[in-house]
């Protein structure tokens, strides 16, 4: 029996990569929120970063995201907890998560064909619903 099949280590992104901005959040909060930037905006140029490999950057860029902007960038946002420390945390998680979906390479689609029996209960299927439409047309009710 083979061992299981882990995906490639996770590239280490260095801080210099990052770019952190601290505003503030949206929502309830009270005064709290209206004087704290807890929230963090947390960007990363996946097109330009020299810490992910090619085939990752491709698969990254290809991905319709919504939190990539036309150039490459991608902008996190995390405001979900009350201090900054947590939303900084967890927009790194966050980030790590969307890399680690490039590093998986999807499988290739194997081409097969419909087996004669599924044709066939196809076309069964499409001829019987024919009928009962057929059945169904004015010309019966004269």
């Amino acid at each position: 029996m083979s061992p299981p099949m882990s995906s490639p280590p996770a590239p280490s992104i260095p801080e210099s990569e990052l770019v952190e901005r601290f505003v503030r959040a949206a929502g309830p909060g009270g005064q709290n929120v209206n004087k704290v930037a807890t929230a963090v905006e947390l960007r990363f140029d996946v097109a330009g970063s020299p810490s992910l490999s090619e085939p990752v950057r491709a698969r990254l860029l290809a991905k319709r995201d919504r939190r990539m902007t036309g150039e490459g960038v991608l902008v996190i946002n995390a405001q979900r907890f009350r201090t900054q420390d947590r939303n900084r945390q967890d927009a790194r998680e966050r980030l790590a998560a969307f890399i680690a979906t490039g590093l998986v390479a999807p499988k290739k689609r194997v081409a097969t064909r419909p087996t004669r029996g599924s044709v066939e209960r196809r076309l069964g299927a499409k001829r019987e619903r024919s009928t009962v439409k057929r059945r169904r047309s004015a010309k019966a009710w004269d």
